[in-house]
C-alpha cells in the first residue's frame, strides 16, 4: 500500500477509536497515537451514558477490543506526537514512545506487582479520591491491562535509590527498569486530531468553595464516585468519611459566565446525577440550581421530563453566579437569588458543580506542532467555509469530537466518522493520483 494510505489519529478516546476503525475497515494502515498508557477517554470514566443511561464499559470496551485486535491499526500508547512536517498526502511524522518500563506482550495483568511498591500517590486518572503506586493501571478494566512505571516517582527511576521490588514480583520478566524511550518516524497521507477537552477549573471560582469545602465536588469527581469500578466500588460516600448524603444540590453552569458559551452536556449529566442519586439513595433530596436549561433533541427531552420533579427539585435562580456555597456545620448551605429575586438558602450535604468544558491543557503545544488555528473560545478550528468540513485551517489535517468544541458522544461519533470520510477522500486521490 503506498504511504499516503496511512492515517495519522491522535487521542483514542471514542471520536479517535471510531475514526480509527473506519479508516481500518477501508483497508488504511492507522497509527493510533495515545499520551495516556491506556485507551477509551473520558467515556470510560463515566457509569452510564445519557440519554438512555447505557452502560458506559459495556458500549466502549468493545470498541477498545476492536481497536486493538484490527490488523490495520497499530496503536501506540504512552506516546506523543513532537513533529508533522509536510503537506496532504505526504506528512512526515515523528513520535516519541515513552518507555513504560513494562512490557505489552509478557506482561499478563496480574498485578502482583503493584503492592510490593513502596511508594503512594494520588491517582490522576480517579480525579485523586484515592492512591496509586509508582507502577499502575489507572483504573480497573483498563485495556491494554498492562501497568506502567511513573519514573517522576519509582525510587530507582527518579533518585537512584536500590529498589527492585515489582522487578523481583514479577515471575513473568515483564518489568526492564533499563527500558528507554522510542522516536519512530512514519510518512502518513493525512492526520485527524481527536484529543478530547477538559473542565473548567472549579478553584478560580472562590463563591462556589471547590478545593476548599470537602463536600463540593466536580463533575468527574462524582462520576468516579458512582462507577463500580471506581474508588468506592459505587458507594456513594462523602469525601473523607462513609457518611452518605442525604441531601445534594447539583449547581449548573459552574464556569459559563467566564467562558461565555453553554458546554451542552451539562444540564444532562446533571439531570443524570439526580437519577443516580435517587436510584442509590433512595430518601436523598436532590435539587437541581439553574438559571437556564439546555437540552436539545427529543431525546433529551424526554429525559429530562422523567427527572424534573421526580428526581430531583428544579431550583430557578436569578442570576446563577451569585450562588454562594458556604459551611454550615458538619454541612453545606447554597444560598441563591430565587425567581423573584429574593435570597434563598439551602442546607445540604453535598454540592456536585456542573462545570463547562474547556479545551485540553496541551492543545496550544498540539496546535503548534500540527501546525493548525485554535478558534476564539481555544479549541482547533476548522475551516469557515460553512460546509461542516472537520478539516482545520492545515489542508490534510482533520478534528474531530470535543477538540473541536463541546458535545455529547453521539455528535462525537458523527464528527469521528465525518473526519474519516474527509481523509479518504484524500488518501484515496493521492493513490490515484486523481
Amino acid at each position: 500500500m503506498s504511504q499516503a494510505g496511512n492515517v495519522l489519529v491522535i487521542g483514542a478516546g471514542i471520536a479517535g477509536m471510531k475514526a480509527s476503525l473506519m479508516l481500518a475497515g477501508a483497508s488504511n494502515k492507522v497509527y493510533l497515537v495515545e499520551k495516556l498508557p491506556i485507551i477509551g477517554g473520558k467515556v470510560i470514566k463515566n457509569e452510564e451514558s445519557f440519554p438512555n443511561l447505557e452502560c458506559s464499559t459495556c458500549m466502549v470496551a468493545p470498541i477498545q477490543q476492536d481497536v486493538l485486535q484490527n490488523p490495520n491499526i497499530e496503536t501506540l500508547t504512552y506516546s506523543i506526537v513532537e513533529k508533522i512536517d509536510g503537506s496532504a498526502g505526504d506528512f512526515n511524522v515523528v513520535i516519541r514512545k515513552r518507555a513504560r518500563y513494562v512490557s505489552l506482550t509478557d506482561c499478563i495483568g496480574c498485578g502482583m506487582c503493584y503492592e510490593p511498591c513502596p511508594v503512594s500517590l494520588k491517582n490522576e486518572w480517579e480525579e485523586n479520591l484515592i492512591d496509586r503506586k509508582a507502577i499502575y493501571v489507572p483504573c480497573s478494566g483498563s485495556l491494554p491491562n498492562v501497568p506502567v512505571i511513573d519514573s517522576e516517582h519509582c525510587l530507582k527511576l527518579s533518585g537512584g535509590k536500590e529498589c527492585n521490588l515489582c522487578v523481583e514480583s514479577c515471575a513473568f520478566e515483564a518489568i526492564n527498569l533499563d527500558d528507554s524511550d522510542e522516536v519512530m518516524e512514519i510518512k502518513v497521507g493525512a492526520v485527524i486530531l481527536a484529543t478530547g477537552s477538559s473542565t473548567f477549573d472549579l478553584s478560580s471560582l472562590p463563591n462556589l468553595g471547590y478545593g476548599k469545602l470537602p463536600g463540593v465536588y466536580a463533575p468527574m469527581e462524582f462520576e468516579r464516585l458512582f462507577a463500580s469500578n471506581g474508588p468506592t466500588l459505587g458507594e456513594i460516600t462523602l469525601r473523607g468519611s462513609d457518611k452518605v448524603p442525604e441531601s445534594i444540590a447539583v449547581i449548573h453552569c459552574a464556569g459559563r459566565g467566564e467562558q461565555k458559551y453553554c458546554s451542552v452536556i451539562c444540564c444532562m449529566y446533571s439531570f443524570k446525577f439526580a437519577r443516580f442519586l435517587k436510584h442509590k439513595i433512595p430518601s436523598a433530596n436532590v435539587f437541581n440550581i439553574y438559571s437556564d436549561v439546555c437540552v436539545p433533541g427529543k431525546s433529551y427531552q424526554s429525559f429530562y421530563k422523567s427527572v424534573e420533579g421526580v428526581d430531583t427539585e428544579m431550583l430557578y435562580t436569578s442570576s446563577i453566579g451569585e450562588v454562594q456555597v458556604s459551611e454550615n456545620g458538619s454541612g453545606l448551605k447554597v444560598t441563591y437569588s430565587d425567581a423573584a429575586g429574593s435570597k434563598a438558602e439551602l442546607n445540604v450535604d453535598m454540592v456536585i458543580l456542573a462545570a463547562a468544558l474547556v479545551p485540553d491543557a496541551d492543545v496550544i503545544e498540539l496546535a503548534k506542532v500540527a501546525g493548525v488555528d485554535l478558534d476564539s473560545r481555544g479549541f482547533i478550528a476548522t475551516v469557515p467555509d460553512g460546509s461542516g468540513s472537520m478539516e482545520t485551517s492545515r489542508k490534510g489535517i482533520f478534528v474531530a469530537g470535543t477538540a473541536e468544541g463541546p458535545k455529547d458522544i453521539q455528535n462525537s461519533v458523527i464528527q469521528a466518522e465525518s473526519a474519516a470520510g474527509q481523509v479518504m477522500d484524500i488518501v484515496t486521490s493521492e493513490i490515484t493520483g486523481s
